[in-house]
């Protein structure tokens, strides 16, 4: 039977906030025992500090990791993430709980660990290498890897203090992606670097991944914990929540009370097109085909929508309209009931219900607008919600794994390419060749 290679039980961290008191003299601590002998006597043995000066960071907090498992630590700031790790990295202790970690472990919870700005890019790199628990034998061996990954061969012998921000954040993460341990600790790495240098980041994870050791990786990037995590652990407010299906724990990540609506909506207080808007849409959410609700999709993802509506005046000719936009507010897809030749008939309370097959949709949020209306005796919007609510796409495997570059638009295609060999030649009308597919 497969032990876990991680195991995490009762873990809980208490800290210590509030103001911060002076230096008190040995005089100073004479004086109030002669001044408040009582109140130093009903005080004794008791804790200095109340309830009010002190705050869990983590509380509770167990769940088991198998070897080779990528598991997620997803929340929002502050939740307790960054400090999970640090007590798994043996950097802080629990206050109580306990955690076992069966194998060497490597933690990237800050790039750039141990670089001294006076040192060169070489000399950092074996100083940071050496922090970070790498032998000086395997740096060597890895030299020449970890400067390629960085993209700074040309400055490898300058000091590190004449690097851009950029350019130290580069050379950090290359070192620390070339750690060899069976079990690797991620916090946040793909918030830093420009967005080349992140999909790069996320493709050396993904080569660690697929490579059999375990991960516990903390990122607010959803698509990557979707993409690279079997399940995912949700903190919130220093307790553990986790799921076997990190679809499940993403979608309560982005539904957070009092936030922006991801994946279902009521539209009855929205605000709509007109300035007295007779409410009849009520809600609108989004499901995957089982109906399980879900507010995050992958690239060639099947959704169902569903929208219920209140019509006080029955129609035969109703239709209802969705138009998804991106981030610049500009329309990117439109689905209109009309478009299937078929009039919807609306009447009392009711809901429509519409299956988008094959979505392609690259990474992002999208904001759905949704109209309802009727086409005769004339054509009339009924009711207009310009902002309804809110969906998440990735791009899972869909290109390879490799997401749309800003300026190369919202919609994903695949597409076949080949490499002709020879020249083509005709044969009964058709073209026909030999081809290197590439």
């Amino acid at each position: 039977m497969i032990e876990p290679i991680i195991q995490v039980e009762n873990l809980s961290k208490q800290y210590h906030i509030g103001r911060q008191r002076g230096y008190r003299t040995f005089r100073d601590a004479i004086a109030d025992v002669v001044t408040s002998p009582f109140r130093r006597l009903r005080n004794f043995g008791r804790d200095s500090s109340s309830e009010d000066d002190t705050i869990w960071a983590i509380e509770d907090v167990s769940f088991d990791v198998m070897p080779g498992e990528v598991m997620g630590i997803i929340g929002r700031n502050g939740a307790g993430k960054s400090t999970l790790l640090k007590i798994l990295s043996r950097i802080t202790e629990p206050t109580k709980g306990q955690a076992v970690l069966k194998g060497r472990v490597g933690s990237l919870l800050e790039v750039g660990t141990g670089f001294h700005p006076e040192l060169t890019g070489r000399e950092n790199i074996y100083l940071s290498g050496a922090i970070l628990g790498m032998r000086r034998r395997e740096i060597k061996q890895r030299f020449g890897e970890i400067v390629e990954f960085s993209g700074v061969e040309k400055f490898i012998e300058t000091p590190v203090k004449r690097y851009s921000s950029g350019m130290r954040v580069r050379l950090g993460f290359a070192v620390a992606a070339h750690l060899d341990p069976e079990i690797m600790l991620i916090d946040e790495v793909l918030a830093v670097g420009d967005a080349t240098f992140q999909k790069k980041c996320l493709g050396k994870m993904n080569d660690v991944a697929k490579s059999g050791r375990t991960i516990l990786f903390v990122s607010h990037d959803m698509g990557a914990i979707s993409r690279l995590c079997q399940r995912a652990v949700l903190i919130d407010d220093g307790r553990a929540k986790v799921w076997d299906d990190v679809n499940e724990a993403v979608n309560h990540y982005l539904r957070p009370d009092g936030q922006e609506h991801f994946g279902d909506a009521d539209l009855r207080h929205a605000p709509g097109q007109f300035q007295n808007r007779q409410v009849i849409l009520t809600s609108i959410s989004t499901h995957r085909l089982d109906g399980t609700p879900s507010c995050l999709f992958a690239t060639s993802d099947d959704i169902l929508l569903r929208i219920t509506y209140e019509m006080p005046e029955p129609t035969e000719s109703g239709y209802c309209s969705v138009h998804f936009l991106d981030s610049s507010g500009g329309r990117v897809m439109t689905i209109n009931s009309r478009h299937c030749g078929t009039p919807l008939p609306l009447q009392g309370n009711g809901t429509i219900e519409c299956v988008l097959r094959d979505v392609r949709l690259g990474s992002g949020d999208y904001l759905v607008e949704v109209t309802i209306g009727r086409t005769f005796p004339n054509h009339k919007i009924l009711d207009y919600v310009p902002a309804a609510m809110t969906i998440r796409m990735n791009i899972g495997n869909y290109l390879s794994g490799i997401e749309l570059l800003s300026g190369q638009g919202c919609i994903a295609q695949q597409s076949q390419w080949h490499s002709l060999s020879e020249e083509p030649s005709h044969d009964n009308g058709c073209l026909t060749s030999r081809s290197n597919k590439s």
